[in-house]
């Protein structure tokens, strides 16, 4: 039993390390300009950037564990043969995807992610009571949770945690995980994803406005094609 254990040490090791790879890859190249990382950047401008950063990176930790997790189970669910290509057609499709829209897509009149980000926070503020009305607003219902919440968490996290996690659920980022975490290593990709987005995260958080009106969108989305037909070409080769 030693001997085995200590044959199938490189193997696992190896996974580990293929599973973080890729994880880390597919985040940093599906991550940086899209609408988490414009929130971040944003919400850092008006706001303490330590708060923000802690709000989006738990968010974004809680979305990755809960999407790997997703990925362990599918195979124990269905045929690990059928996962396995599941995701090998979705690192194509995401891949393709982002390669069309980066050439062939027309983006007349169209507003870019930090565009429509700034909007929305814009409209969110709008739509917003003042501290004063929220506090009074409070006392007279008598919410006991909110209270408490407010007593644990400040609100820009609250705030951060909330609108990143909306921002990511259903994102392909997400959808990728699921899919790694399907045919590697469940830990490699958990730790590899967590990885990935704290440093977009620190990256839009220190940088903030700057650094996300100088993202060239479509540079942005060649290399986050690239990367995803790179994974799903692997995957295919490999097989199951």
């Amino acid at each position: 039993m030693p001997n085995a254990v200590a044959a199938m040490a490189p193997l696992l090791h190896n996974r580990f390390l293929t599973g973080f790879a890729k994880s880390f890859g597919v985040i940093m190249a599906s991550e940086i300009g899209d609408k988490t990382f414009f929130i971040a950047a944003i919400m850092a401008m008006r706001n303490p950037r330590v708060t923000v950063f802690a709000g989006a990176i738990a968010a974004l930790a809680v979305m990755t564990v809960l999407s790997a997790a997703l990925g362990w189970a599918a195979p124990n669910l269905i045929s690990k043969v059928y996962t396995h290509y599941a995701a090998v057609g979705l690192f194509l499709f995401f891949g393709l995807k982002s390669l069309y829209d980066a050439f062939l897509k027309k983006s007349d009149n169209e507003e870019s992610e930090l565009e429509q980000v700034e909007q929305e926070l814009s409209d969110l503020n709008k739509n917003k009571s003042t501290g004063k009305d929220m506090k009074d607003m409070d006392k007279r219902k008598g919410n006991f949770l909110s209270t408490m919440l407010g007593m644990v968490f400040s609100q820009i996290f609250l705030k951060s945690f909330t609108l990143t996690f909306l921002a990511e659920w259903g994102d392909r980022s997400q959808i990728a995980t699921i899919g790694l975490a399907a045919s590697e290593d469940v830990v490699g990709v958990t730790l590899g994803g967590i990885l990935g987005h704290a440093l977009c995260t620190g990256a839009a958080v220190l940088g903030g406005r700057h650094l996300a009106s100088h993202i060239n969108e479509h540079t942005v989305l060649v290399f986050g094609g690239v990367m995803f037909l790179l994974f799903g070409g692997h995957a295919l080769y490999t097989g199951p």
